[in-house]
C-alpha cells in the first residue's frame, strides 16, 4: 500500500478515561437516650451520593441514617433511634488517562447500597452498627482516536486471525495511554 492509498484521520470522541471501584466498611457508635436491653432491628434508608474528580482519584460524598429498633426497660418498651451519617470515600482510579479533554464528567454507582451488616449494645449502653457499602466510579472525557482511512479495501484480510475478540472480555486490563492525548 502507497502514501496515496491512506490517510490518518483524529476522531475526538467522549469516552471512559478512568475506572476505579471500592468496598468499605464503617462501624458507627451512637448513644441512645435509655438504657438499651435488646437491639430488634436496625437498617438503613435514605441514602444519598455525589461524586467528583479530586486529581487521581474521585470522591464520594454522601450521607444515610441509620435507624436502630431497640427495647429498654427491661424489654417492655421499645423506640426507634434515628442517626444520620456523613461520609467521603476516596476511590482510587484502576486507571486514569489525564490527557482527556472537554467537559469531565464523574459518574458513580453504588454497586451495594449501604447495609447494617451487624448492631451490637457495649456494656456501657451504647450501641456500635457496622455498615458496609461499595461504589465503582468512572470518570468520562475527550480523547482523541487515530484511525488509518483508506480507498482501497482488501476484503480478504482476515483481522480475527489476529485477534480473537471473543477473548476480549475484560476491558480493565486494556491499557489506556496506547490512545495517546
Amino acid at each position: 500500500m502507497s502514501d496515496k492509498d491512506y490517510q490518518v484521520r483524529e476522531i475526538l470522541t467522549k469516552a471512559v478515561c478512568g475506572k476505579g471501584r471500592k468496598f468499605s466498611q464503617a462501624t458507627h457508635t451512637v448513644t441512645p437516650n435509655n438504657k438499651t436491653a435488646t437491639i430488634l432491628g436496625a437498617w438503613v434508608i435514605n441514602h444519598t451520593y455525589r461524586a467528583d474528580l479530586v486529581g487521581e482519584t474521585v470522591e464520594v460524598y454522601g450521607s444515610y441514617e441509620m435507624n436502630i429498633w431497640y427495647s429498654y426497660n427491661n424489654n417492655t418498651e421499645t423506640t426507634v433511634l434515628k442517626e444520620t451519617v456523613k461520609f467521603v470515600d476516596v476511590i482510587p482510579l484502576s486507571y486514569y488517562d489525564s490527557n482527556c479533554k472537554g467537559d469531565i464528567e464523574v459518574t458513580a454507582n453504588a454497586s451495594q447500597e449501604p447495609s447494617c451488616i451487624e448492631a451490637q449494645v457495649t456494656g456501657s449502653g451504647k450501641i456500635v452498627v457496622t455498615v458496609e457499602r461499595e461504589y465503582t466510579v468512572e470518570v468520562l472525557g475527550e480523547t482523541k482516536l487515530c484511525v488509518v482511512v483508506t480507498d482501497a479495501c482488501d476484503y480478504d484480510y482476515k483481522y480475527d486471525s489476529y485477534v480473537d475478540f471473543d477473548e476480549l472480555t475484560d476491558f480493565e486490563d486494556l491499557d489506556p495511554g496506547i490512545m495517546g492525548g
